[in-house]
């Protein structure tokens, strides 16, 4: 049994079946946890003597509107190295190995722990019960270092964290309207912001430029790092032979 299966085996029986066990990637644990039980679960995985997970590394809002949805043709785009948009009204093909969230679960909000004591690392997972006025309760009290990283998330996600002492943007400008890290935010913003020398203030203004698709960093495949060529002695120019 590996470690990570021996932690997920304590927190199992620890949590009987308030905690589910998520899709676990690059050798990580994933738990999910319903919205009423967060706080508890929460306080036993810092308390626990077997769990300690005494430090709260970060917390993060997720938005899963258009999650599993493929907007960009990389590997197969073109043959000039180009990756190109897709259109958002047409089918996307589906990836691989999708885990799809429910209907009506939208936003989620994603605590990173970090237990010094047994040198592991636990990932939970809580799904806002309501789309419209996303909230969770805050665990700002287990936690001291929630109180940042929760004001961010409500900032930039629009989730609502009861019980937050102090619940106010952080990022984003006084008067700012809207949440920008949700996928339904305009990528080019709402309005411009510029000084203006003669008003002697910051002046607000609708924003003057189109619309427009990025080209995001893509991974293809190149021959140069295939492992033969990679391991093969360089010749006298300094590359690989063959």
């Amino acid at each position: 049994m590996t470690r990570l299966d021996a932690l997920a085996s304590r927190i199992d029986a620890r949590f009987a079946q308030r905690v589910t066990r998520a899709k676990s990637v690059a050798g990580e644990l994933t738990l999910e946890v319903a919205p009423a039980d967060l706080r508890e679960v929460c306080r036993t995985l810092r308390d626990d003597p077997e769990l300690a997970f005494e430090m709260l590394m970060d917390v993060c809002g997720v938005d899963y509107l258009h999650y599993g949805r493929d907007e960009w043709k990389t590997f197969d785009a073109t043959d000039s190295g180009f990756s190109r948009g897709v259109d958002r009204g047409a089918a996307a093909e589906e990836p691989l190995d999708v885990e799809k969230p429910a209907p009506r679960k939208r936003f989620a909000v994603v605590y990173h722990l970090l237990s010094v004591t047994h040198n592991a690392r636990v990932r939970v997972r809580a799904f806002c019960e309501d789309d419209e006025h996303p909230a969770v309760d805050s665990v700002n009290g287990i936690w001291a270092s929630a109180d940042w990283f929760e004001r961010e998330a409500f900032d930039l996600y629009g989730i609502l964290f009861r019980g937050h002492p102090d619940l106010r943007r952080i990022l984003t400008d006084y008067g700012f309207i809207g949440h920008p890290f949700r996928k339904d935010f305009p990528l080019i913003g709402n309005v411009e912001v510029r000084y203006d020398p003669e008003k002697g203030r910051v002046v607000y203004e609708p924003v003057s430029i189109d619309p427009r698709t990025l080209v995001p960093k893509v991974i293809r495949e190149d021959n140069r790092y295939e492992p033969a060529l990679r391991d093969a002695p360089a010749g006298r120019d300094g590359k690989p032979n063959g």
